[in-house]
């Protein structure tokens, strides 16, 4: 028993390493082209790049709800994938398209016509409100980009084609990267174009990610995704997207949300605060690439024995995932406070800013580890079961009940110093560990949602 064990638990850990390492490097990548962005906009200036920051919680809000919604498109598809039921995928494709761009739509609009308006919900400093306004008109239009490139992308990896999506992110970032490098240095003759440039950038390469996963669908070999999915429809499939997505969706949003009601309350603390946290978020993103690689890549391969009808697998591959996943939290915290040295080279701060971002480190890297736990579980385990609700009520409850009016009552009522708020704030993941544990122990999260007839 004890080799077959041995066996069973080297076969997945080999098949997470083939789905884990292209996603890990997808992230990688994603965040050096962060770090590098936030060492572009600091050469333009600290109030530049603190108003990119904060305007681009409008993104991350957005992101979040095409998480949710891609979490809950996954959750369907890997099931299907290891049914091998490809009508199924092509119809989930086109649901998922179609409130996807739906939603792309509208944010663009809004940001694109009201970008004063949308950062007045952050910051009342006119310099950064000015200054993120002029990136959100135009770094607006490619979020309809994101709604399609983002459903593609959920699908392929869903699949196992995990290499296609992430040679398609590459080629974005890389492209992303350079064009960055071209508005806001003027290279070949161009002018300087500053937090214009850094935005026109953006759509540039949004727009040929997009197309390149159409592209990529088109010659997938055995599901065909087209854009004709967008028009096919199943009633029954529908209401399984809406019941597991939702919940998904609705747990990134009130999850998200919470995080950018925290970017609020910071913003009101001042311009120091929110530059060192822009900074640090790049050692954050580093540090995490491989454990929150390592559970939503999971939640693909437990998706799909689940699928196939092998649950006590899933069951035992599920437990082997926590505590591998747990382990790469923990480097992933030592390897953030070894960064310290190299955070200084990314923006020259301000004496003050340069002060809270070295406790802002520590702080993010206990962070760390309690984020592995709960997402591993949550966005992991959990939804490869269809278990979306739990999450939702979860984050729900702890983040909106607890943790912002906490947050608002240290920073306004009782005024406690700006380290002192974020130092509470980022407790949050270790508050609503225990229960999230239990659920887990509880074994209830482990079903096969797919249907025999469509």
């Amino acid at each position: 028993m004890k080799d077959e064990s041995k066996s069973e638990a080297k076969q997945f850990y080999k098949s997470l390493f083939v789905i884990v390492a292209p996603i890990a490097l997808q992230n990688l990548l994603s965040s050096l082209v962060n770090s590098l962005d936030v060492l572009m906009l600091g050469f333009v200036g600290q109030t530049a790049l603190a108003a990119v920051s904060l305007a681009n919680q409008v993104q991350f809000l957005m992101m979040l709800f095409f998480i949710g919604l891609a979490s809950g498109l996954t959750m369907l598809t890997s099931q299907y994938w290891g049914k091998r039921d490809f009508k199924s995928l092509q119809i989930l494709t086109g649901t998922a398209l179609r409130i996807s761009c739906g939603a792309g739509i509208v944010f663009s609009l809004v940001v694109v016509i009201f970008p004063q308006f949308v950062m007045r919900a952050f910051t009342d400093d006119v310099a950064l409100i000015e200054n993120g306004a002029t990136y959100l008109r135009i770094a607006g239009v490619s979020y309809f980009f994101l709604s399609v490139s983002q459903v593609y992308q959920a699908v392929l990896k869903s699949i196992e084609y995990v290499k296609i999506s992430t040679l398609t992110t590459v080629l974005a970032l890389i492209l992303n990267m350079v064009l960055n490098a071209t508005f806001i240095f003027g290279w070949f003759g161009l002018p300087k174009m500053g937090v214009t440039g850094i935005a026109l950038a953006t759509v540039i390469a949004r727009f040929v990610e997009a197309a390149v996963c159409i592209w990529a669908g088109l010659g997938l070999k055995e599901v065909k995704l087209s854009p004709l999915c967008y028009f096919m429809r199943s009633k029954l499939l529908f209401k399984d997207f809406v019941k597991y997505s939702l919940p998904a969706v609705g747990n990134e949003f009130v999850w998200g949300a919470a995080f950018v009601s925290y970017s609020v309350i910071l913003g009101h603390l001042g311009e120091d605060i929110v530059a060192a946290n822009s900074v640090v978020n790049v050692a954050r993103n580093l540090s995490s690439i491989v454990c929150f690689g390592m559970a939503y890549g999971g939640a693909i391969l437990l998706g799909k024995q689940i699928g196939e009808g092998r649950l006590e697998l899933a069951g035992r591959n599920a437990r082997r995932l926590m505590l591998s996943t747990i382990g790469a939290g923990v480097l992933g915290s030592i390897f953030m406070v070894l960064l310290r040295p190299v955070l200084p080279l990314l923006a020259e701060l301000s004496p003050a800013a340069s002060d809270f971002r070295n406790y802002l480190l520590y702080i993010n890297a206990y962070s760390i580890v309690g984020a592995t736990v709960n997402t591993v579980l949550i966005c992991g385990i959990f939804r490869s079961g269809g278990d979306s609700k739990f999450g939702f009520l979860c984050d729900g409850f702890f983040m909106w009940f607890v943790m912002i009016p906490l947050g608002f009552l240290s920073a306004f009522v009782f005024k406690l110093s700006p380290l002192t708020v974020y130092f509470i704030l980022y407790l949050d993941e270790f508050i609503k560990m225990p229960v999230i544990i239990l659920h887990y122990r509880r074994g209830k999260w482990l079903k096969n949602i797919t249907r025999d007839e469509v």
